[in-house]
């Protein structure tokens, strides 16, 4: 049976991880091990579950425990879930529960770059993607979309941060990832020296379209995108193998760059 505790004093400690906590305090929680990120709604909790995160606690509304989450109230009968109504959670995160239920988790080490490349064909490399919401779709593209793994530049956003995993709608625990701690030549010398053709997605004269032959032949690629705006470091571009332009129409210069993933993805994806 679970600890169930209902919430009438919003400041003890147990609840600092969901309210005054920031998220690269949560990343920090336990330093020097792996920290806590927080999960939001039960699709997203589901998933991570399955991909065997650890669950800390839950936050939940009431009608949440013996509803849409039941189950996952049942299967986490070990650790504490903590209720109230949603105007007091509101109170407590600072936002509204849309979703009715957070979780926190324990993260996990990260595997290496090479470990997740190891069988993988075809990989995304984000290079310096700030925007959580981007995050969070990228990876969902790439999830949906026959991409194997995903590797990040330390210049990205963190994968589990809230808002990303909730725009990942949990596809984030669904494909492997890492960060890489090489400079942008040195990772894609990496990516060579592993097999892996590279291909640079940006809005150059001298590229090639998403539909070259060649390109799509590739039996191992790895599709790099860049930061909003800027787009990816020319030091970048010239490394890749490949400039990989996506033909625009009406005038239109550029795609955002989540929306520019899932055409790209859906083109040479491993499908």
């Amino acid at each position: 049976m679970n600890n169930i505790t209902e919430i009438t004093d919003l400041l003890i400690p147990e609840l600092s991880m969901y309210s005054n906590t920031n998220e690269k305090q949560l990343f920090r929680y336990y330093e020097p091990e792996p920290g806590i990120f927080i999960a939001e709604s039960a699709k997203v909790i589901r998933r991570a579950l399955e991909a065997g995160y650890e669950p800390l606690s839950i936050l939940a509304e009431r009608k949440s425990i013996t509803g849409q989450a039941a189950d996952i109230i049942e299967k986490c009968s070990s650790i504490p879930v903590y209720t109230a109504d949603s105007s007091v959670l509101t109170g407590i995160t600072g936002f509204n529960l849309t979703q009715g239920i957070l979780c926190a988790m324990r993260r996990r080490t990260l595997p290496s770059v090479s470990e997740i490349c190891s069988d993988a064909a075809r990989i995304a490399v984000l290079e310096d993607i700030m925007n959580q919401t981007n995050v969070g779709a990228v990876f969902r593209s790439a999830a949906a979309l026959g991409i194997d793994a995903v590797i990040l530049t330390r210049g990205c956003s963190d994968p589990l941060y809230r808002r990303s995993v909730r725009v990942s709608m949990g596809t984030i625990f669904q494909i492997p990832w890492t960060f890489t701690e090489k400079s942008e030549t040195d990772y894609i010398s990496e990516l060579k020296n592993m097999g892996f053709a590279t291909a640079a997605m940006a809005l150059e004269d001298d590229s090639v379209t998403i539909d070259n032959p060649e390109l799509m032949s590739e039996k191992k690629l790895a599709i790099i995108l860049g930061t909003e705006g800027e787009g990816l470091r020319n030091s970048t571009i010239s490394s890749c193998d490949y400039t990989v332009k996506i033909p625009m129409s009406h005038g239109v210069d550029s795609l955002n760059v989540a929306a520019a993933s899932a055409v790209a993805f859906w083109q040479l994806g491993n499908h």
